[in-house]
Order: structure tokens, then sequence, then C-alpha cells
């Protein structure tokens, strides 16, 4: 069985079958940097990640392009306030977004271009469709003529029936109301004095839309197999990307498109608009395990369903977080014999069927939550078996092997070994406190000791005293 997405434009399930065999070419839209980005928008992320890795592992070569939009209304804004050119406001929220990637173990793409980095194409990009009659300027900013366009729309299923030169009127800002079907602005003229490059359409800065089209067909080409987002980027953006590149190069832009739910919060979805976000630092913060909020990203609900961010559903990830690394270690722990008995047998039955059980939802729209569904029924019987039965070598090669093949799509296993790392490493105030703790044992010293314990308490270490010594240890 082959890969098959759900396709945003044709409301159906797609073979991902690339142009160039075997070569998948894979635009995601990026963060804007204007701010630290919070785990709704991470939710769309692991999403495409998980994505990434599955075509990984079933076409000879991916290549993924990320933007980062660093152009926008708000950064602009905020670098006038701020004093700052485009490059001060923006580098250090593209290094906490770097930073956040690694936390969740998100593979890096293979291209991060940035909107300041492709201005010369945009403006090319501009000219053709001034040359196709599909742009025009105004009070020196250049707009996409939506009635030019006849199929605009197909995405959104916002009609633009009707709409005639001039009569829809113009939006100039990157972000606008749903149904606000108007002319928008590919090139924005600048006053004196503000952010802006000196051009032949004049000076100005690029609209949203235009960015994406000019890097996606630079890195790409004119006709992408698969354009992902999360379902807010439908309506304007990727409407608008639809338009302005089919309208310039006259060829499909996009094969498929596929979009992830919101992560939404007391029902809403979370959104710095409306303050009831969280960022990945503030999560670890009060506890969460990086591994546990990526398996609640990724897994707890298929990505085109919403995700409801509770306490509940991290616990749920945090216990299937622990389940897997529990059995992971069993398994690397187990006593095996030299000859090969019944039990193996029955652990290759386990191994095979869920192998076949995870690919099938995998390939079928990428149902991750379906696939580990399969894989902790194997875990049980697998357990089970082990309770009862010695196994040889081979079979418990088999069963890292398979748990190896489900997390270079799941990702989380990386992840807790760093988190066993940092917790196996002692600071030297750490390690001064067990010493001077260790001493006052020795010395008789109790209450020394004890509030040394609390000390060491309060820094997460929790120590137990033996007949062999103190023994420490992260919780």
């Amino acid at each position: 069985m082959s890969l098959r997405l759900h396709d945003t434009l044709t409301k159906g399930l797609v073979e991902v079958e690339p142009l160039q065999p075997g070569h998948v070419r894979l635009y995601t839209c990026g963060p804007t940097v204007w701010n630290r980005v919070h785990i709704g928008n991470f939710r769309t992320f692991v999403f495409e990640d998980v994505l990434r890795r599955w075509l990984d592992r079933n076409f000879d070569r991916v290549t993924h392009v990320m933007n980062l939009t660093d152009v926008d209304d708000r950064i602009l804004r905020n670098a006038k306030e701020h004093g700052n050119t485009l490059d001060e406001e923006t580098a250090p929220w593209i290094a906490a977004f770097h930073d956040d990637r690694e936390t969740l173990g998100i593979r890096p793409a293979h291209h991060y271009p940035r909107a300041t980095e492709y201005i010369d194409q945009m403006v090319a990009l501009v000219q053709r469709l001034e040359d196709r009659g599909a742009a025009y300027s105004s009070s020196g900013s250049e707009y996409f003529h939506i009635a030019a366009f006849p199929q605009y729309g197909r995405l959104s299923g916002i009609s633009a029936e009707g709409l005639v030169a001039g009569a829809g009127g113009r939006v100039d800002a990157d972000d606008y109301t749903k149904e606000d079907v108007r002319d928008f602005a590919l090139w924005k003229a600048v006053d004196p004095g503000d952010i802006g490059w000196e051009t032949p359409l004049g000076r100005g800065h690029p609209g949203w839309h235009i960015e994406c089209s000019a890097m996606s067909m630079t890195l790409l080409g004119e006709t992408i197999d698969i354009h992902c987002g999360g379902v807010d980027n439908i309506f304007p953006h990727h409407e608008n990307e639809i338009a302005q590149s089919e309208a310039a190069t006259g060829r499909q832009f996009v094969r498929v498109w596929a979009h992830s739910a919101h992560l939404v919060i007391g029902g809403e979805k979370m959104s710095k608009r409306l303050g009831n976000f969280m960022t990945v630092p503030e999560l670890v913060a009060e506890g969460a395990r990086p591994a546990a909020v990526r398996f609640m990203l990724a897994a707890s609900a298929h990505y085109r369903k919403q995700l409801s961010f509770a306490d509940e559903p991290l616990r749920a990830a945090t216990e299937a977080v622990e389940r897997l690394v529990a059995f992971r270690d069993r398994v690397a722990a187990l006593e095996v014999t030299d000859e090969e008995g019944d039990a193996d047998e029955l652990v290759r039955t386990v191994v095979r069927q869920a192998r076949m059980a995870f690919e099938d939802a995998m390939n079928d729209d990428l149902n991750l939550p379906e696939a580990m569904g399969a894989v902790f029924v194997a875990l049980r019987e697998a357990n089970r078996i082990l309770d009862e039965s010695t196994v040889s070598g081979d079979a418990r090669t088999a069963l890292q092997h398979l748990l190896a093949d489900v997390d270079d799509v799941l990702g989380i296993f990386p992840l807790v070994d760093v988190e066993r790392a940092v917790k196996d490493v002692l600071t030297h105030h750490e390690s001064e406190l067990l010493r001077q703790r260790e001493a006052a044992r020795a010395a008789g010293d109790w209450a020394l000791s004890d509030r040394l314990r609390r000390e060491l308490t309060s820094c997460g270490i929790a120590v137990e005293d033996t007949p062999q010594g103190q023994r420490w240890r992260r919780p």
C-alpha cells in the first residue's frame, strides 16, 4: 500500500506520486519570527516532521524547504519601535525556534530560506504577473488582480464570483478576515525612513503571500509535490499562493495540499492574539517531558482532528512514553538463549503483524494514533510471551528493530536518552552537597545531614541511604 494523503484541494485521499520519480519535494510554512513560537504552532510542525520522516522511509530522496518569514507588518513595526534592523529584530526568535525544534526532536529541513534573502526573486515574480495581466500598480504598491484568476477559491471554498476590477477593493494587511476576498498586496510601498528595498517596482517591501511562492519555486521548481501548513493557512495565505503562482506560470502549483487542525485550549484555537498560549520552555519548566509533549502533539489525535490541550492528554502521553521506554529497557536487558524455541516464532509473528499494521495505518493518511495503537497491542502480547518464556538473541533483535523503526517515525527515544543523560550528570554544586552530606553522616552530624538532604531535594536530587552508602537519583 502506497502513501495516501488527504488533499485539501480535492477533498479526498490521493496517492503521493512525486513529479520526479523517487524524489519528493516538500514545502512547509515555517514561523513568522516576530515572537517565540507557541505549542499550537508546534502541533503543525510536529505533524510535518512525522510526514517528513515517513517520506524519508519510503522514497529515495526528499527535499524539505521550510521558510522563515522575517518580513511582515508586525516585524517591521517592532523593528521600528526597537530601533533594530530586521536581522537584529528577528535573530533571537529564529534562534529560539531552532532551540524549541531541537527540544521536540524535529528534524531540520534541508533549506530554511528567509524572505529577506529572496527579494530579487519576489520582484521578478511580481513583474511576471504584471506581464500576464494578473497584477497592477496603485500608489506605488503592486496588487494581485483576483478577477484575472477565475479559479480563485478552489482550496478554501471562498468564492470570488462576480468580483471585477476595483469592485472588491484592496487589502494591504498581511492577515485579514475570513471571506475578505479582495485584491491583495504583492509589493507594498513604504514611507521615507521606513524599512524597505530599492527595486524596479519602487522602494518597498514584499507582501506576505508572494514570499512563499518565490522561495518555493526558486528552491523546488514551479510545481511542488506536497505543501503543508495549519488549517489557518488555507485562507488567505495558501489560496493566494495558488493564485499568484499559477497565474504566473500557467502550471499546477502544488500536487497535494496537507493541513493540520488546530491545537485548542478551552475550546478556542491557541493563539498569541487571544493570549491563551504556552511556549515549549514554559511547558517544560512546569515539568512536562519533551518526549511526552512530542507524543501528545504527534499521536494523541489524527493530524486533521482538533487536539485539546489539557492535563489529561499530556498525562496519557507521558504514560505512553513510559510504556515504550520500559519495554525498550526490558528487551535490552533480556537474558537470551542460544537455541530457538516456540517463543521465538511467537515473537516473530507479533513483530510481523505489528509492522504490517503500523505501515498500513501510516500509509492511510498518516494515521499515527492508529499505528501506535497497533504497536501497544504488540507490546502487550510480547510482554506476555517474555513473562512466560525465554527467547533467543534473534528474537530480541527482531523486537529491537521493530522499536527502532517505529521510533524513526515517532521520534521519542532520543529525547528520553537526552533526559536520562542530563539526570546522570551532577553539577559541581550538587556534587559538593553530596560530599558534604556523606562527611556529615560519617561524623554523626545528623542535623547537618538532614539539612543537606533538604537542599539536595530542592535541587531535584533524591537521596537514599543504604548499607553501601548514600545513593542519589533525579525523580
